[in-house]
């Protein structure tokens, strides 16, 4: 038996940026994605978000990619959302997402930062954090 644990801090938002997750439902929303990966093997240790997009401390296990994780927890998610109509518009995602490994040493510090979503955002926007993002981990984007 392997025995794993990946921190991973991952972001996604909605498709063109799109400001569906009300406030007043999100919870729900997180709760069902939680209880949606508990249910497939996959640990959730902290979520939150504003209107237009989710971040998530999660960590792997042995068996799982990063790719494969995204689309069982954001393909589900609207899935369902669209299903109950929790939300006032139809949930959808964009197809890019964030995501970068956290040292155990950062846990407490991430979740600070993912807890403090709604204040974070009152002074920069998700494309000024996405364009952060990229540039302080230094993501290769692909031109084509």
């Amino acid at each position: 038996m392997a025995f794993v644990k990946i921190w991973i801090h991952a972001v996604w938002g909605t498709k063109n940026r799109a400001s569906t997750l009300e406030k007043s439902k999100r919870k729900k929303l997180f709760a069902h994605i939680r209880e949606n990966a508990h249910a497939k093997g996959m640990y959730i240790d902290f979520i939150n978000g504003v209107e237009d997009h989710i971040h998530c401390l999660m960590a792997l296990n042995a068996d799982a990619t990063m790719a494969k994780t995204m689309q069982l927890i954001k393909g589900e998610a609207a899935h369902w959302a669209n299903q109950e109509q929790l939300f006032r518009e139809k949930l959808y995602w964009a197809d890019e997402y964030y995501a970068v490994s956290v040292s155990e040493s950062q846990i407490e510090k991430v979740r600070m930062y993912i807890r403090n979503q709604e204040e974070h955002h009152r002074k920069k926007t998700f494309a000024e954090e996405c364009q952060e993002f990229i540039d302080k981990y230094g993501f290769y984007v692909s031109q084509g």
